[in-house]
């Protein structure tokens, strides 16, 4: 089967995209509002994509009525973010999170989602979650036609629970960070070591 997007509705090369394209990681994107209250806001399109400058980038989209995301208006105003990855004990308050909520509003509270500050000068992290990155923006991108905005941001520090660190010297980390699969969540599977190779 060859499927030609040109002949595709938006939510159906969403569809076929989201399926195909996994798994995807799942994080929480911490930024602050105006209010100086904190939104919380669960992306699955976003990933690594630099070492040098150690940047990633995130795709937002907009309000179902076309207004911009909070988490892409917070970003453009203060330039700075926290990304939290999620595993499976924070499973159930990420996904209520991903829920629109007015702007005055806090994901924190209503869904009773502990933040810790760790950093100076930048948003929270949320509590008990094994990786968090502190980010600045970096760069914003024009999709033309598009009212999906992919952002880079660049990290300038990262935490790391104690308990995922397997070799501090080496840096070894182990844990099981919830994904993405089309409309569903997984935990990273069996690992295949390759062999070596000649």
């Amino acid at each position: 089967m060859l499927i030609d997007y040109a002949d595709k509705e938006l939510s159906q090369k969403y569809q076929l995209m989201a399926q195909t394209i996994i798994p995807r990681p799942i994080a929480w994107i911490v930024t602050q509002n105006e209010d100086g209250s904190f939104n919380i806001a669960p992306f699955s399109y976003f990933m690594g994509l630099s070492s040098q400058p150690p940047t990633m980038v995130v795709s937002i989209g907009h309000k179902k009525d076309g207004s911009e995301k909070d988490t892409l208006r917070n970003l453009r105003k203060r330039k700075k973010c926290t990304i939290c990855m999620v595993d499976e004990a924070h499973l159930e308050a990420m996904h209520y999170s991903s829920k629109e909520l007015q702007a005055n509003r806090s994901e924190a509270t209503l869904f009773d989602i502990e933040t810790k500050e760790i950093v100076e000068d930048f948003p929270p992290m949320v509590a008990d979650t094994p990786v968090a990155f502190f980010c600045e923006l970096y760069k914003e991108i024009e999709l033309e036609g598009s009212k999906t905005i992919p952002l880079i941001v660049e990290i300038k520090s990262q935490f790391i629970n104690d308990a995922i660190v397997t070799d501090k010297e080496k840096l070894t980390i182990e844990y099981a960070p919830v994904a993405r699969v089309g409309k569903s969540y997984a935990l990273l599977g069996k690992k295949i070591t390759p062999p070596a190779i000649p």
